[in-house]
């Protein structure tokens, strides 16, 4: 069954996070991405949405089949409520956390995409869009 070309779902509980990390592999997968750049991008998409649930107090996931000339793609846009990032350049550094872990979510998931912005503002919740090319 091919997906649809864009849409949203939730992220809201655990289960959305398996449920997010599923839908990747299956937009991976249609994308024709190797098995390696499926798990990269399943990956970052992964830390994503738990940032968006744990530190954004949840929120949704937008995704798109993107082309651009002989390009083939995935963009994926996670949008929180939440409290915002104070310091977008100190939240990328690897080793800082706000939380209690390693402090490589955001750091890491920028590695492994193509493409990684990063939008929020204190008070206003966050906007995290990553896209992986073929």
């Amino acid at each position: 069954m091919t997906a649809p070309s864009s849409g949203s779902m939730p992220v809201r509980s655990e289960n959305d996070i398996v449920a997010a990390r599923q839908f990747v592999r299956k937009l991976s997968q249609q994308a024709k991405f190797s098995l390696v750049d499926q798990t990269k991008f399943v990956t970052a998409a992964s830390e994503i949405a738990r940032n968006t649930l744990v530190y954004g107090g949840g929120g949704d996931m937008h995704w798109e089949m993107v082309s651009e000339g002989a390009r083939t793609g995935v963009r994926l846009r996670f949008d929180d409520q939440g409290p915002g990032i104070p310091d977008i350049g100190l939240a990328l550094t690897d080793g800082w956390t706000s939380g209690k872990g390693l402090g490589l979510g955001l750091s890491g998931s920028k590695r492994l995409v193509n493409e990684f912005d990063v939008r929020s503002a204190p008070g206003q919740g966050t906007s995290v869009t990553i896209a992986r090319w073929k």
